[in-house]
């Protein structure tokens, strides 16, 4: 997924880019009309990270040698066209282009790493966006699950401010957060985390903390984090009035089974940036979708003023 979100991102630029130099050639001589690239996107009806970023569409057509002509149809709509009918609408949006055989050609690089799928009408663009809606999942009212790495600092920044918001008062009453962790695993290598051993080592005692001193969870957490990277967990355990003897003793057996757990759930909703936001179970947000939500306003700590959008920040690792 990396590998494609890197893709359109490079669409995103290349659009930019042409952009500037149509502006320029229009002084010097007429510009040849480019061909239509007719796009379906399939959205969400419920979700609005779930909606089409109208700058993909842009970018990809630039990217062609072309001019976007979207069609937005829903997933129950799309049900209707016995042409969309059987495709994966797992996640959405879904971006689709009407194939042609020089489409074809200019993406068989993509198509022939598996970036891009294609059926005998349309070429796919499965999971293209990293926020968005995972239609089949089982809901989850209330719940925001908070997906970071342990020693990542916009991690950390997005787990303070819910720190602050605990401290303040400002956690809505209906809305439950819970902190996951990004890592993955395999049998052959163990647990692999951005930021080394360390990382995934801390990650294993705040969740052992979370099971067995949950009522002193979050003030670890800030403690923690005021020097995430120090090697003395022990002095912020004790301070926060946690037993580490107890966290420890239960580290490489209980521990080491909730960290795999992690990974494999992680990989579920194909989460591998720091922080990630998962709400109620189906819709993958960044700080600014997350700060637009009722009641998580917290998450934005610049709003703008005069009810324009969320200045939230912008980063992850």
């Amino acid at each position: 997924m990396k590998k494609l979100v890197l893709f359109a991102a490079v669409c995103l630029l290349a659009s930019s880019a042409f952009a500037a130099a149509k502006q320029a050639a229009k002084t010097t001589k007429k510009e040849e009309k480019k061909p239509t690239i007719e796009f379906v996107v399939v959205e969400s009806a419920d979700y609005a990270a779930g909606k089409q970023n109208p700058q993909i569409a842009a970018g990809l057509s630039n990217f062609l040698g072309g001019e976007p002509q979207v069609t937005a149809m829903t997933y129950e709509q799309a049900q209707q066209d016995p042409k969309l009918a059987n495709l994966d609408y797992s996640f959405l949006p879904l971006y689709l282009i009407k194939k042609t055989p020089e489409l074809r050609t200019k993406l068989e690089q993509q198509i022939t790493a598996g970036y891009v799928l294609e059926n005998d009408d349309y070429l796919i663009f499965p999971h293209l966006t990293r926020t968005g809606v995972y239609r089949e999942k089982e809901a989850k009212p209330g719940v925001l699950e908070v997906f970071v790495m342990s020693q990542c600092p916009f991690g950390v920044m997005a787990e303070n401010m819910i720190v602050n918001a605990v401290k303040e008062g400002k956690l809505p009453e209906n809305v439950q957060i819970n902190l996951r962790y990004v890592v993955s695993y395999n049998p052959e290598n163990g647990f692999q985390s951005l930021h080394g051993a360390a990382e995934w080592e801390e990650n294993i005692r705040q969740l052992l903390i979370a099971k067995y001193y949950p009522k002193k969870f979050w003030k670890y957490i800030e403690i923690r984090n005021k020097n995430i990277s120090s090697s003395r967990w022990d002095k912020a355990m004790e301070e926060a009035g946690i037993n580490s003897k107890k966290i420890m003793k239960k580290f490489d057996t209980e521990g080491v089974e909730l960290l795999k757990a992690e990974a494999e759930y992680g990989q579920q909703y194909g989460v591998n940036a720091s922080p990630t936001f998962l709400w109620e179970g189906k819709e993958v947000l960044d700080f600014g979708g997350v700060s637009q939500k009722p009641g998580l306003e917290f998450f934005n700590p610049r709003p703008q003023q005069g009810g324009a959008a969320p200045a939230a920040p912008a980063g992850s690792c």
